[in-house]
């Protein structure tokens, strides 16, 4: 048997009107293939129908009832900064350096050969869920891994021809400074 399950069952009379009325036993055993490990007995004389729906949650099938598998964004620090006296949040413009590739390492885009930062407002949906969540906290100077699954990027549509619809994801970025909303 699975360790985590839901088991719902659903009782029904042959006698219009009754509805779930009576009480009907069932007994539910680990399935091996066969009905050979679910009984019913009803404890009247009507005909039952005894509707049993398990739904499993699986390793392989998280959140199903939920809405699926959902990934994670994933942060990984490629770079510490020491000297640390203010870290990105909402509302800042940060200038940036990145470099943005897919799974299988091909590269979609660089700010680096152009040698010009992408300059944006952090937590203004200027850009993709996952820099927004992402890139909070950052120090300047300091440089991170985002592995951003497709929910949090271009999603099932993409963005082509270079991004493939359900794509993760994955940049290396360099924050070269934060400009403060109030110091603006």
């Amino acid at each position: 048997m699975c360790p985590s399950q839901t088991v719902a069952l659903l009782c029904f009379t042959s006698t219009l009107g009754q509805g779930l009325s009576d009480p009907v036993e069932c007994t539910l055993t680990p399935f091996s293939g066969s009905s050979q490990g679910l009984t019913a007995s009803a404890s009247t004389e009507d005909m039952r129908l005894c509707l049993l729906l398990v739904v499993t949650l699986l390793s392989v099938a998280p959140g199903f009832v939920r809405g699926g598998d959902k990934k994670k964004l994933q942060i990984g620090i490629k770079k510490r900064v020491d000297n640390c006296p203010i870290k990105s949040r909402k509302g800042d413009v940060l200038n940036m350096h990145y470099t943005g590739k897919l799974e299988d390492g091909t590269e979609f885009d660089s700010s680096i050969p152009r040698n010009q930062p992408f300059t944006f407002t952090l937590g203004t949906g200027q850009v993709i869920k996952g820099w927004d969540q992402g890139l909070l906290g950052m120090c300047e100077g300091e440089k991170r891994k985002l592995v951003i699954p497709s929910e949090l990027g271009y999603g099932d549509r993409g963005a082509p021809p270079k991004i493939p619809g359900g794509a993760t994801l994955i940049f290396e970025v360099e924050l070269l400074s934060i400009e403060r909303r109030s110091e603006l």
